[in-house]
Order: C-alpha cells, then sequence, then structure tokens
C-alpha cells in the first residue's frame, strides 16, 4: 500500500512535504499517514489534532506519524494522542531511517541543525512551479513567534548546490522557480548574500525563464536586491512581505526590525524600478495592546502602500514567547479587525486586477485551463492548454477575484 502526506501551514511546509515523500519512498514504510504540521498559530494546531483523529477513525489500520513544527515544539501533545504511532521532529523527519515502523518519539534539539533539507527534488507532482529551499531556520525572536523553537537558527545552502538543484529542474521542464526558506532575506555564505544568489542563479541558467520568492522580510532588503527587479525581466513581479502591522509601536512590542516609514519608503523603492509590480504582506491584526487608532494605521499602510496580495492573521497566544505575556486583545475584536482588513485588501486587488483588462500577460499554465501571471494572479483561460507551459493571454475581464483572458496563437 501506498504512503499518504497531510501537510498543513507554510510553502516551507509544503516543499518538505515533497522531500518527506521521496525520503519515506526509500524506506520500507508501507500504508503510513504522515501529518505535517504547523505551529504558527493556535488553530493551526487545532486543525492538525481534528485532523489526526479523523484520518485514525478512516484509516484504523494505518501507521500515523506526527512531523512538522508543532510537533517539534510540542512533541508530548502528540506523543499522548492514542491515534499517533510516532513523533517525529524537525531533524528526524529528514533522514530515511527514521521511517520505521517502530512506535516512538524522535524530537532533537533544533538549536543544533546544521544543514537545509540536503535533498535534491527531480518533480513537484501536480505543479507546474519547482520549489527549492535555500535557507533555513531564523536568528531574530519576534516577540510574537514560535518559528526559531521549531525550525532553529539560520542556515544557508551552498550556492553551488542551489544552482546545481534550479539546473536540474529546468532541465526536467519547469519554468517558473520559487526560492523558499523561513527567512530567506537572511541568506548569507562566505561569499554571496540572496542578491548575490539570485544574480548567480540567473547568470548561470539563461534557461531558467522565470524566478520567484517567498515572503521577505522588509529589513533585509538591500539596494542591489531593488536594482536586479528592476534590471532582470525574469525575476518575477511580485514580492510578498512581512509586515506585520501598520503601527509603529506594534512593530516595536512586536520587536520588528522596520518601522511604518522603511515600508513605505522600501515599496516606493521598488516601484521606481518595476512600476506594475504586485506587493503582498503578512499582517497580524489583534496583537496585545492594539488599539482600534493602533489598527486604523495599518489599514492606512496597506492603502498607502497598495499592498494587494495580504495574508492576514487574527493574533494567536504562542505559549512561551514574550507577547503571550502582554495585555491581550479580544479574539472576537482581533477576528473582526482581521475581516476588515481583509476587506480592504479585496478593495485593493479588484481595483489592481481590473487594470489588467485590455492587457496581454504572459501566463505560466498550472491546470489546462488556468495558471499564474508573472503578478501571482490566477489567469482563467479560454481553451485548454498543454500543463507548465508559458502562453501568451490576452485579459477580458475581472471574475472573483480572478482574470479570464483569451489564449493568443
Amino acid at each position: 500500500m501506498t504512503n499518504r502526506i497531510v501537510t498543513f501551514g507554510c510553502r516551507e511546509n509544503s516543499y518538505e512535504s515533497a522531500v518527506i515523500k521521496d525520503i519515506a519512498g526509500e524506506s520500507e514504510l508501507d500504508n503510513a499517514i504522515i501529518i505535517n504540521t504547523c505551529a504558527v498559530t493556535g488553530e493551526a494546531e487545532r486543525q492538525a489534532r481534528q485532523a489526526i483523529r479523523k484520518l485514525r477513525r478512516e484509516n484504523p489500520d494505518a501507521f500515523i506519524i506526527v512531523t512538522g513544527c508543532s510537533a517539534q515544539v510540542s512533541p508530548e501533545k502528540y506523543a499522548e494522542m492514542p491515534e499517533v504511532d510516532k513523533v517525529l521532529g524537525n531533524i528526524e523527519k529528514l533522514h530515511h531511517e527514521n521511517y520505521k515502523k517502530e512506535k516512538s518519539v524522535q524530537v532533537a534539539d533544533i538549536m543544533s541543525a546544521t544543514e537545509t533539507s540536503n535533498h535534491f527534488l527531480e518533480e513537484f507532482e501536480g505543479r507546474s512551479r519547482a520549489f527549492v529551499q535555500v535557507q533555513q531556520g531564523c536568528d531574530y525572536r519576534c516577540t510574537y513567534c514560535i518559528v526559531p523553537f521549531a525550525r532553529g537558527a539560520n542556515r544557508s545552502e551552498p550556492p553551488s548546490r542551489v544552482v546545481e538543484q534550479v539546473k536540474r529542474l529546468v532541465a526536467n521542464g519547469y519554468s517558473e522557480i520559487v526560492l523558499t526558506g523561513v527567512d530567506i532575506s537572511s541568506y548569507k555564505t562566505n561569499s554571496l548574500s540572496l542578491s548575490g544568489l539570485l544574480k548567480k542563479l540567473l547568470d548561470e541558467i539563461p534557461e531558467l525563464d522565470r524566478l520567484r520568492l517567498s515572503s521577505l522580510d522588509p529589513a533585509g532588503i538591500d539596494d542591489e536586491f531593488i536594482e536586479l527587479i528592476g534590471a532582470e525581466p525574469r525575476f518575477m513581479p511580485h514580492l510578498h512581505l512581512s509586515v506585520q502591522s501598520g503601527d509603529d509601536t506594534i512593530l516595536k512590542r512586536m520587536k520588528r526590525r522596520h518601522n511604518r516609514t522603511d515600508v513605505i519608503n522600501l515599496c516606493k523603492k521598488i516601484r521606481l524600478k518595476r512600476p506594475d509590480i504586485a506587493i503582498g504582506a503578512d499582517i497580524i491584526t489583534g496583537f496585545p495592546t492594539e488599539t482600534e487608532e493602533m489598527f486604523e494605521n495599518t489599514l492606512k499602510l496597506v492603502e498607502e502602500c497598495n499592498l494587494t496580495h495580504l495574508h492576514v492573521f487574527p493574533y494567536s497566544i504562542r505559549t512561551g514567547t514574550p507577547a503571550a505575556k502582554m495585555p491581550q486583545v479580544r479574539g472576537d475584536m482581533a477576528k473582526e479587525r482581521a475581516n476588515r482588513l481583509r476587506k480592504k485588501g479585496d478593495e485593493l486587488m479588484k481595483k489592481y486586477l481590473s487594470s489588467f483588462i485590455g492587457k496581454n500577460v504572459k501566463v505560466l499554465v498550472e491546470k489546462s485551463d488556468r495558471g499564474y501571471s508573472g503578478h501571482f494572479v490566477i489567469v482563467l483561460l479560454d481553451k485548454q492548454c498543454e500543463s507548465s507551459k508559458i502562453v501568451n493571454v490576452n485579459i477580458k475581464e475581472v471574475r472573483n477575484m480572478e482574470l479570464f483572458g483569451e489564449v493568443q496563437a
């Protein structure tokens, strides 16, 4: 029987689930369900536990393994669940010898980790884009965040290995490569920063059509990076920033490394070099001590910076973080603010999408009748096209936060 992997959380977890699929396939494991958990919010953990119980009811004979960030920070919670057979930490999940059918809890000190996944992926089933992990861990300690305790310290993949993996994936037919990591803005080796790595990839792999990045810390973006955005059309016109708030007091209490003005100036500098770029953001509402006035500052920032691709999260207490000890905002208030912020994001997104009507855009076909533009917008196609191909599309209208267009000959 085949094994099944269930993934919660971020793009990084999705990448590692693909790695786990390869690694588990190298072992003798069969009829197993591997749940790769997330610890960013309490809701993510609740959903994982709920899924584990449901999966056990539906698969009474399966061998259930729980791994990922939540398993790393709270292994005992999962070990105590009668539905769970094995718990693996974020180091252990990347080694095939740990995928044996024996009850155990294997979770090492994540701060001892010195490598990234150290695993080459040749394909991503059902995807036209390929993902490459270039960095792992985080050295910063935002007061709300549990991730460093789940992922360990910052460590970067050697540039030569990144280049080799991207070359392999491009040779296998992938037109777009997405670089991922926990804090890729902090990518650094003895010879290169993130900007240097990007330039190296684009210079050494001319056949790479599209390069995209996962979420970036605004404080980690330098002038060299901004120049590259403007000079290199293969660098996709879409960035996602870890903004978190538009109020300086809240940002300081979050222990972020940027302030409101920094974000505004950064967006202006980027758009001077790439006027059509789409900029998205992660934002937390209802952070401890946040007042209505502070939240209004976030709403204003989103509008002033024209942030269109929003990921909005009501604040969630993470035990062991400094923010958990701060005066809390009521949960219903945090959720209400999140809804208002999402509404504002939808308004800006609709306006942004409307600007494409009548224009031609290049679309990477994800499925036969849809794909992604360079601006990371879903485009519905008027006819079937071959998956993983880049097609030219004339945009006709906006349909429910997506574009619709006619494929050009």
